[in-house]
């Protein structure tokens, strides 16, 4: 499976372990799956984990994925 990149990275910002820079689905998913509070992980997070996966699958585009993930981190208060 290859990684899907994004044109931009996200930024999010985990306090207190600090910001970390997001570029592809891959580091999307990992982030959404280790990182992310467990107070966060709400409708938007199951949706950006949802549609970075189907990004790496071809089934989304990595403008898609990128969206989601930062519409995700905005509704948990992570955006920096």
């Amino acid at each position: 499976m290859n990684d899907v990149w994004f044109s931009e990275p996200v930024v999010i910002d985990f306090q207190p372990s600090g910001q970390h820079k997001v570029s592809s689905c891959f580091e999307a998913i990992e982030c959404l799956d280790q990182c992310w509070p467990r107070r966060a992980r709400d409708r938007a997070w199951r949706s950006a984990n949802r549609v970075c996966r189907d990004a790496l699958d071809g089934l989304r585009s990595p403008v898609e994925a990128r969206k989601t993930l930062r519409k995700a981190a905005k509704a948990a208060g992570l955006l920096s």
